[in-house]
């Protein structure tokens, strides 16, 4: 189902929880909304839909992918940019790595690491930003 988008600050300054298997409903929630946003948004954590839940949906490419409890465990050649967000107005300064490694769990909540790099490594910092609470 499409949800709405969140624009409050104060909610989405806060920390998410870590998901379950009985979280699965968010995620579809996110991978539709997402589809719908797809000509302005590359990815989406859940605290953007009101679900305080530690879930990412990323923009690969070729498809979207779900991450459940994503956490970034390694992180190499930082640099400056400036992103915006569905959720936020504006643009924002901030802080990435060129290359990440993920710990997280996949559709089926199975322990997955994966590396990153590029632009897909930006949108999943910018998503576990999300899940922290802080707002970029």
């Amino acid at each position: 189902m499409v949800r709405e988008i969140i624009h409050d600050t104060w909610f989405l300054s806060q920390k998410s929880e870590r998901a379950t298997k009985a979280d699965s409903q968010i995620a579809q929630d996110l991978l539709d909304t997402l589809k719908a946003h797809e000509e302005g948004c590359v990815g989406m954590a859940a605290n953007m839909i009101g679900e305080r839940k530690r879930i990412i949906v990323v923009n690969m490419g070729f498809m979207n992918t779900v991450m459940y409890n994503p956490v970034i465990v390694k992180r190499t050649g930082r640099y400056e940019t400036e992103e915006g967000c569905l959720s936020l107005i504006g643009g924002r300064k901030c802080t990435r790595y060129e290359e990440i490694e993920v710990e997280y769990e996949d559709m089926n909540f199975r322990k997955q690491r994966g590396k990153f790099q590029g632009w897909t490594a930006q949108i999943i910092q910018h998503e576990c930003d999300h899940l922290e609470g802080i707002l970029i």
